[in-house]
Parts: structure tokens; C-alpha cells; sequence
């Protein structure tokens, strides 16, 4: 018996070590084993634990997404539950919600928020016909579930602020616009309309999902303006009340249902 008790304490000693370790992690040992399942994200200038920590200089792959996170992550994840509250802050794009792993791979996100500077996320290299959109974006998701990044739940508010394409000889107005997202059995609904005084009088929906795509909207600009005018010519005839009407699909739309755009 004796000697059992010492083997047993021989190997609870290291365990209660190893334990204590764990829970007390430094946040500046685990980034170099975590940095590669950051896809490329740099998270520097560590502090706090693994489990209620932060990185003071963060960088996204390309370098344009520079900020600072903060992180309180569930002890629970030791036994597989990862709980985990973000808060990425940056002058460009901001984050901060909270995550927890669901089985078969899912993730679900509550009390997410999020803005993001359009100009610091275009891609200059992609040339679009429309212009590059510019103006800040926020989302206000109440709740989401995604597989693979693909939403198959969501509900949410967003805003269009300040709203703009950047076109080769300036950049064509649309104001404030704003509106909803709502996903179910993984498609997607979008609604907008603009805010009732800008430049741009719009309403519209898009349906997506992985069959197809379809797109309903109505545009007409408030003013004579020659740069908004030409690039609404770009949609579409107006008629005669200046309003130009879209519907648009693609892939299997007819898969998707919704409301028709009023």
C-alpha cells in the first residue's frame, strides 16, 4: 500500500503541475503555439493569461487591419466547450461578441457588433464596373450560427453610413442606407431602404443561397446629380419618373423564396 501511495503521488504531483500551468498560461507562451491556426494573423505584444488576456498590436495577413483584442476564454475549453468573448478594437474595423463551438463543427455568435472602414477593406486590384463601395459599415447581429463561415442562422440590423462607390473620377454619393439580415436553413435574406434624405432613394431585397442568388431593388436619384445619374444609367433604362427597377438572378434562383422589393 505504501508503495502505491507513492506512485500515486509520483504522478499526481506533475498533473497538479501541469493543471496549474494550464490555468495560469501566460498569454505570451501560447501565442507561438497558436499562431498557426491564425491563418496568418499576427497577434503580438501579448499580456494576461491564456484565458483573460490581450495582444496590444495585431495585424491582419496583408498588414491593412492593424488593432488590439481582448479575450476572456472558458476554462471549460480544457474539456472540449469553448466559450469565448472578443473584443477586437481598430480606427478601421472593430469586433466584439460572443462565440461558442456548437457539435458538428458549428459556431454560434451572440451580441455580435461590428464596423468596418469599406476603403481599408477594398482590394485595389479587383476592379469592379460599379465602383469600389466606400463609407463605414455596422452590424448588430442578435444572434448567428455558421458552418464553415456560411450563416445558417442569423439575425441582424445593419448600416450603410455615409455610403458611397468609388468610381476613376471621384467617388458617387448615396447617403445613409440601412436595413436587415435574417438567415434560416443556411439562405440569406437582405433588405434596405435608404434613410428618407440623401441623394439616393432606394429599397431592395437579395436572397442568396448556396443554389443561387436573386435580386430585387428600386433606385432613383433626389437630385440632379450628373455623377449619380450616370452611374444609375449603368443599372439599367430609367423610366419615366426617373426610377430604374432591377430583378436579377442567378444559379438555381428559384430555389429561393421571399418578398418582392417594394
Amino acid at each position: 500500500m505504501k508503495l502505491l501511495g507513492k506512485i500515486l503521488a509520483a504522478v499526481a504531483v506533475p498533473l497538479l503541475a501541469i493543471a496549474a500551468l494550464l490555468w495560469w498560461l501566460p498569454a505570451r507562451w501560447a501565442m507561438p503555439l497558436l499562431q498557426p491556426s491564425l491563418h496568418g494573423v499576427l497577434l503580438q505584444q501579448a499580456g494576461g493569461t491564456l484565458w483573460d488576456g490581450h495582444a496590444d498590436d495585431v495585424r491582419s495577413p496583408d498588414g491593412r487591419v492593424p488593432g488590439r483584442v481582448q479575450w476572456q476564454l472558458s476554462h471549460r475549453a480544457l474539456f472540449g466547450q469553448v466559450e469565448l468573448q472578443l473584443d477586437f478594437a481598430g480606427p478601421r474595423f472593430g469586433l466584439r461578441g460572443h462565440m461558442r463551438k456548437l457539435p458538428a463543427g458549428q459556431v454560434e455568435w451572440s451580441g455580435l457588433q461590428a464596423h468596418a472602414d469599406l476603403a481599408a477593406l477594398a482590394d485595389p486590384r479587383l476592379r469592379l464596373p460599379l465602383g469600389q463601395p466606400r463609407g463605414e459599415l455596422v452590424l448588430n447581429a442578435q444572434h448567428a450560427v455558421l458552418q464553415g463561415g456560411w450563416p445558417l442562422e442569423l439575425q441582424a440590423d445593419w448600416q450603410w453610413r455615409q455610403a458611397a462607390m468609388h468610381m476613376k473620377n471621384g467617388d458617387v454619393p448615396l447617403g445613409d442606407l440601412h436595413g436587415t439580415l435574417a438567415a434560416q436553413g443556411g439562405v440569406i435574406h437582405a433588405q434596405w431602404q435608404d434613410d428618407g434624405q440623401g441623394p439616393l432613394r432606394t429599397t431592395g431585397e437579395f436572397a442568396l443561397s448556396p443554389l443561387g442568388w436573386r435580386l430585387e431593388a428600386m433606385l432613383q436619384a433626389r437630385h440632379a446629380d450628373p455623377a449619380l445619374q450616370r452611374w444609375l444609367a449603368a443599372l439599367g433604362r430609367p423610366g419615366a419618373d426617373g426610377s430604374i427597377h432591377i430583378t436579377r438572378s442567378g444559379g438555381m434562383a428559384a430555389a429561393i423564396t421571399g418578398k418582392t422589393a417594394r
